[in-house]
Order: C-alpha cells, then sequence, then structure tokens
C-alpha cells in the first residue's frame, strides 16, 4: 500500500485509495475522533473532494465507511479545502477532505480535520495506529460508494461571505485580472468574487481534464502560458490555486508568478498580524521585512499551525502563518476593513490572493515593481519528480553523516559556511547564498530551494543544485 502521511495528510496511489485503503484509514479517524471525546456516537463528519477522476469514488467509500464507523457523513461535494474547513468550525464537525492537492492525476489523498481545526502530528500518529490495529483484528470494512447528504451551498455560501468583506466596494474596479482556471476547485469562487469587487475578469484555460499545478514550483509550460495570457489580454494580473484551492499563484503583469512566500508575507501585513510563522523554506529576508516576530518551522502545515497555537497560548493576538507556497493561515481574530475576520488555522489562497491585488490597486503600481519593493534575495525552488524515497533518505543520511561527505557534494557549488537541519539540509555557502535540499514528505520527489543576490544567480545555483542530486542518484 503506498499510502502515507506528509507534511499536509495522506496521499498515494489512485488505485490504492480506490479501494479498502481509504475504508482503513476512515475508520481508523473515525475511531480516533471517539476514542479522544472529539466526536459521539451520530456525531456528523463534513466530507468534501476536488476533481480528479477517482475522487468521487474515494469520497464515497469513505462515506460508507465513516457511517458504519458510527458517525453521520455529510457530503459538501466539490469545494476549496479551506471552505470546508470553515463550515467544520462553524458546525464543529469533524471534516475529511479527498484531494491529492497539486500532485498528479494518478495519485490522490485525504486530509483530515478535528471539529476544532487540522489535525497535528499527534493525531497522524494515533490515526495510523487505529489503522494497524484494525488491520490486526480483520475488521470488515465496507468499500461500496455510498452518498450523503449535501451540504455544498452552505459551505460555499460561508466561504464566499468570509471573502466578500476583506476589501472596499469596488476595490478592485479598473484592475484587468486574469483567472487561470484549469481544474482547481475554486476557479469560479475566484471569478466571482473579483467581479464583486469590480475587477474586469477574464476566464483562462478551463480544462475537464484535472490539470497538477503546483504553485511552489511552477512548470515551465505554466508560466509561457501565463505570459502568453498576459500580454494578450493586457492582464494587471493572474490568479490561480492547486487542485484543492489552499495554494494560492499570483502573477504579476508580465505573467511571471510571484513567490508563494512573498505572497504571504504581503497577506501577513493586509492582516497587521504582529506573529507570524512560517516554515525555514521561506524566503531568509522575510525577517527584515516585517516588524513583528517571526517563528521559523519545519515545512508543513501541522508545523506552522502548533507554532502558532504556542503563540497564542502565550499571549499573542494577531497571529498568522503562511507556507512557502503562499497558503495563508490565521489562529486568531483579524480586524479587516471594519469587520471580524474570524481565525482559519488551515491553508487559505483567497485572502492572500485579495491582499495582494488590493495592494496593486491600492498604490497603482505594477506588481512587478511592487515586488521588486520588498528587496528580498532572490529565490528559486523546483524538484526532481520519481525519486524514490529510498534514494532521497540515502541522500540525506550521506550528506548528514559529516562535513566532508557535505563539502565534497557541494564541491562543484561552493563551500558550506553554515549548516541547518530543521527540515532537510538548508546549507549557507561562503558567498551568502543557499541551497536548501528536501525530501517530499509523501511523494517519490527531492525538492531544492536556493537563495542567492540575483535571479539569474538563483537560477544557475538551482539548476546545480538539481544537477547535484542526479548524480548522485545515478552514481548510487
Amino acid at each position: 500500500m503506498s499510502l502515507k502521511f506528509g507534511t499536509s495528510g495522506l496521499r498515494g496511489l489512485s488505485v490504492d485509495l480506490e479501494g479498502p485503503a481509504t475504508a482503513l484509514y476512515a475508520t481508523a479517524f473515525a475511531r480516533h475522533l471517539l476514542a479522544a471525546g472529539m466526536a459521539r456516537q451520530g456525531d456528523e463528519i463534513l466530507i468534501g473532494r476536488d476533481f480528479r477522476p477517482s475522487s468521487p469514488a474515494i469520497a464515497a467509500i469513505a462515506i460508507a465507511a465513516l457511517r458504519k464507523a458510527g458517525l453521520c457523513p455529510r457530503d459538501c461535494g466539490t469545494l476549496p479545502t479551506p471552505a470546508l474547513a470553515l463550515l467544520g468550525l462553524a458546525r464543529k464537525a469533524a471534516c475529511l477532505m479527498v484531494t491529492g492537492s497539486h500532485i498528479p492525476a494518478d495519485r490522490n489523498g485525504i486530509k483530515f480535520y478535528r471539529p476544532d481545526g487540522e489535525i497535528d502530528k499527534a493525531d497522524e500518529a494515533a490515526i495510523t495506529a487505529a489503522a494497524g490495529a484494525i488491520r490486526n483484528e480483520g475488521t470488515d470494512l465496507p468499500v461500496t460508494p455510498e452518498t450523503a447528504d449535501d451540504l455544498h451551498d452552505a459551505a460555499m455560501a460561508l466561504y464566499t461571505a468570509r471573502n466578500r468583506t476583506l476589501l472596499p466596494e469596488r476595490a478592485l474596479a479598473g484592475l484587468r485580472i486574469g483567472v487561470y482556471q484549469h481544474s482547481t476547485v475554486a476557479r469560479d469562487l475566484f471569478v466571482s468574487v473579483l467581479a464583486h469587487y469590480g475587477a474586469d475578469v477574464v476566464s483562462l484555460g478551463r480544462s475537464e481534464r484535472f490539470i497538477p499545478v503546483d504553485t511552489e514550483a511552477v512548470s515551465a509550460e505554466t508560466i509561457a502560458l501565463l505570459r502568453d495570457w498576459a500580454v494578450q489580454h493586457g492582464l494587471a494580473a493572474i490568479i490561480s490555486a492547486d487542485g484543492d484551492g489552499d495554494r494560492p499563484l499570483v502573477t504579476d503583469e508580465t505573467g511571471t508568478p510571484l513567490r508563494g512566500d512573498l505572497v504571504g508575507l504581503i497577506a501577513s501585513r493586509f492582516l497587521g498580524a504582529t506573529t507570524i510563522a512560517t516554515p525555514v523554506t521561506s524566503n531568509s529576508g522575510i525577517e527584515a521585512a516585517v516588524s513583528g516576530t517571526v517563528l521559523r518551522t519545519r515545512v508543513g502545515s501541522p508545523f506552522v499551525i502548533a507554532a502558532m497555537n504556542a503563540a497564542v497560548a502565550a499571549g499573542g493576538t494577531a497571529v498568522a502563518g503562511f507556507e512557502a507556497n503562499g497558503g495563508t493561515l490565521t489562529a486568531t481574530p483579524f480586524a479587516v476593513n471594519g469587520h471580524t475576520l474570524a481565525a482559519l488555522p488551515t491553508r487559505d489562497s483567497l485572502m492572500p490572493v485579495l491582499a495582494v491585488l488590493a495592494l496593486a490597486a491600492a498604490e497603482g503600481r505594477p506588481l512587478s515593481a511592487i515586488a521588486a519593493g520588498f528587496a528580498l534575495p532572490a529565490a528559486a525552488s523546483d524538484r526532481l519528480e520519481n525519486m524514490p524515497v529510498e534514494t532521497s533518505a540515502a541522500l540525506m543520511a550521506d550528506l548528514r553523516s559529516g562535513a566532508g561527505p557535505l563539502a565534497a557534494f557541494l564541491a562543484p557549488i561552493g563551500v558550506p559556511a553554515k549548516v541547518s537541519d530543521i527540515d532537510g539540509l538548508r546549507v549557507t555557502l561562503e558567498d551568502g547564498s543557499v541551497i536548501h535540499f528536501r525530501p517530499s514528505g509523501n511523494a517519490p520527489e527531492m525538492r531544492c530551494y536556493v537563495e542567492a543576490q540575483s535571479e539569474a544567480a538563483a537560477a544557475r545555483l538551482l539548476a546545480a543544485g538539481l544537477e547535484r542530486i542526479r548524480a548522485w542518484a545515478v552514481s548510487h
């Protein structure tokens, strides 16, 4: 079985999830909720999904398993993950979202939410243990698909209302904005909310075939599309999101994507956050760009949420977080545009998109100029796909085995000056540039993140880092 918890939820091959594996983990989640007192027999649990071909069948299997485990599943249909999470918080109900986020359609996943928000690493361990116990019992699990009552409209109405109060009326009037719709579940919502604020909206690239869009490592083919559209339609920006609508994508007027951590930084400023949690992979210039406290974490929303919760427990009153992909989370309420924005401690894509567009409208400058004004170190990231998890683990073990192997590995690139092992290996070189190697948490991918003095230098460093990974994999 390919399933494994990673940085955000459980992921694996679609062929595995379209069978007993989903029933197993849905049952394990139900048992964990009941055993921990987070749910009682007969309590409702909300189910959502993305547009992947395998998602309806997986959701239906989960619904059957949850019902047999003693809960009352409610179907919310295809919708953004933050919309599902928001409804769960409002109804004090657990949630299960079927999505593989940005990964290819031959894979899928499940995200789990307690009634008070996204599960943490302790919950993941408990669900995994419960799944193991069920295997040992040989319990007969239902794999016959089942439907449930539809709560889609209620979830979408709540999420839409939240985002229609963030900006003043017609705050985006005069901006011509493209929406790359592809197959994200947020595609229609993006269009309606931008139109609500007076933007001239151009819908682009809608697809009935699932297209995986990784907003943290936008493909060269996607960037070419975005740049062509920006010129063709005279756009001030293009916006989009990943498959389940919790990672934003924003381009400038040339169609060039803004870094996700810059989007998160702008969103945090928009909110007026005084404490910001963000992973070590976010730009190292963030500390200098904010007046509040920055808490660095490992990669993954559970770690960002844990840091935010610790800040709240210590008395923090304006606490937010974001990941390097731009997905922004809030742990406390914020006063925005004369309204109270309730905490939503899970990644959101729409609020940070609106924050960036509002800044462009307010300043009356191109987004490329606004981005340059932040003067963050030039950064880039990419990944090697189809690299076995075992190979990535062996490489990381080799690099961690001492200063000699790491120095030899990096010899064609530069000399290590400082090393951080918070999550993967983040190496500061003698010239001040940064290269960071990190295996994916739950996919056969190896990621590389870099920072340098210029975009060209960052591109060269990234290419060199990826080549070193390839060469090591071939030789081993």
